[in-house]
C-alpha cells in the first residue's frame, strides 16, 4: 500500500479501537501515514491495556487511549473535539447475543451511531466513515437490522451536516478472517474433537483479510465525498471448503441452519443496481438523494455503471478461494493445518 500523504498531520480517532479491526487499522495507519495523533476510543480497560503492551508509549508517542462507549453521547463529544477524521467501528456484531439481547444491540449499533454522527458534526469533524457488513443487506437478524439502521442514519446525515460540512461514508464488507468470535477460530478450537459443526453444505461467504479490511478503509477516506458505500472485491469460499482447508480429517457434522442465519451473503442487491459504479477492485453505492448525479460522480470519480439487475452475491461471485488460497491466508501451511 502506498504512503497515504492525506492523512499526514491529522487527528484521527477510531470507535471500538481495540477489536480485531481496529488493531489492524492502527499499525497498517502507522506505516503508511504520519498522523498527528491516534486516538484509540473502547469500552474495555483490559483491551485496552493489552493493546498498549503492542504498541509502547515510547515506540509510538502519537498513540492516545481513551475509555468510553459510544452510548455515552458527553464522552464522545469529549473524545471527538479536535478530531479531523472518525473511524467508526464499535458494534455488537454477535449474531446469537444481538438475538438474546436485542436492546442492547440497539443501545449500541443504532443509538449510538447516532451519537457519533452528532458528536461528529458539531465538534468539526471533516470526515467519518462506518464499518458496515453483509448482514445489513436484505437482514434477517436483529444484527444486521441494526447495521442497516446505522447504514442509513450515516448517509442521511450528509443532509444536515450544513454548515460544519462533516462528510459521512460507509465500507461495507463480509467475514473477517481470524476476527474474534469468528468461524475460523472455532474450528480450530474444536478440530481436536474430529468433528466440525457446519449448518448447511451449500452455505457461502464472502471473505477478507483484515489487513485488506483496514487498507481498503484508509483508502475509502481519500475516496470519499460523502453519501458512498464502497464495498471491495473479495472472493468467495464455500463453508465445506473452508472446514476442509482447516481440518481435512474431520469428520463434517451438519447441525441445521442456525436463527438468523442465511445460505448466502449479499453486498449489492438487484435493487442498488441502478446506483451503483465499478471500478477495478471495488465498487461504489451512491446515495439516491445526493445533488450530483450517477452521471457527474462518474466523471469526477471515473468507474462504470453496473447494469440494471446486477447484484453481487457470494453464490454468484466470480472469485473464489482455494482450499491453498485459505491454508495461506490464515498463515499456515497445509502441514501445519493437517498435522
Amino acid at each position: 500500500m502506498a504512503n497515504n500523504s492525506s492523512l499526514d498531520d491529522k487527528i484521527i480517532l477510531i470507535t471500538g479501537g481495540t477489536g480485531s479491526f481496529g488493531q489492524q487499522f492502527v499499525r497498517t495507519l502507522l506505516q503508511n501515514a504520519s498522523p498527528a495523533k491516534i486516538i484509540v476510543f473502547s469500552r474495555d480497560e483490559l483491551k485496552q491495556f493489552e493493546m498498549r503492551q503492542s504498541f509502547p508509549e515510547n515506540e509510538y508517542p502519537r498513540l492516545r487511549f481513551f475509555l468510553g462507549d459510544v452510548r455515552d453521547r458527553d464522552r464522545l463529544y469529549r473524545a471527538v473535539d479536535g478530531v479531523d477524521i472518525v473511524v467508526h467501528a464499535a458494534a455488537l456484531k454477535q449474531v446469537p447475543s444481538a438475538e438474546y439481547n436485542p436492546g442492547e444491540a440497539v443501545k449500541t449499533n443504532v443509538l449510538g451511531t447516532m451519537n457519533v454522527i452528532d458528536a461528529a458534526i458539531d465538534r468539526n469533524v471533516k470526515k467519518v466513515i462506518a464499518l458496515s457488513t453483509d448482514k445489513a443487506v436484505n437482514p434477517i437478524n436483529l444484527y444486521g437490522a441494526t447495521k442497516l439502521c446505522a447504514d442509513k442514519l450515516m448517509i442521511a446525515a450528509n443532509n444536515y451536516s450544513g454548515y460544519h460540512g462533516t462528510r459521512f461514508s460507509i465500507v461495507r464488507y463480509g467475514n473477517v478472517v481470524g476476527s474474534r468470535g469468528s468461524v475460523i477460530p472455532s474450528f480450530l478450537r474444536v478440530r481436536p474433537s474430529g468433528r466440525l459443526p457446519i449448518t448447511d453444505g451449500r452455505m457461502t461467504r464472502f471473505w477478507i483479510t483484515v489487513e485488506r479490511g483496514a487498507e481498503f478503509v484508509i483508502q475509502c477516506l481519500d475516496r470519499m465525498s460523502g453519501g458512498e458505500i464502497f464495498v471491495p472485491k473479495i472472493p468467495s469460499m464455500k463453508m465445506m471448503d473452508l472446514a476442509k482447508a482447516i481440518a481435512p480429517e474431520c469428520e463434517i457434522e451438519i447441525i441445521g441452519i442456525r436463527p438468523g442465519e442465511k445460505l448466502h451473503e449479499v453486498l449489492i442487491t438487484e435493487d442498488d443496481s441502478i446506483y451503483t459504479l465499478e471500478h477495478d477492485e471495488y465498487f461504489v453505492i451512491l446515495p439516491s438523494f445526493r445533488d450530483w448525479s450517477a452521471a457527474t460522480y462518474l466523471v469526477e470519480n471515473g468507474g462504470k455503471r453496473c447494469v440494471v439487475g446486477f447484484s453481487y452475491r457470494s453464490d454468484t461471485n466470480t472469485q473464489w478461494l482455494s482450499l491453498e488460497d485459505m491454508r495461506t491466508i490464515i498463515g499456515k501451511s497445509y502441514e501445519e493445518i493437517s498435522s
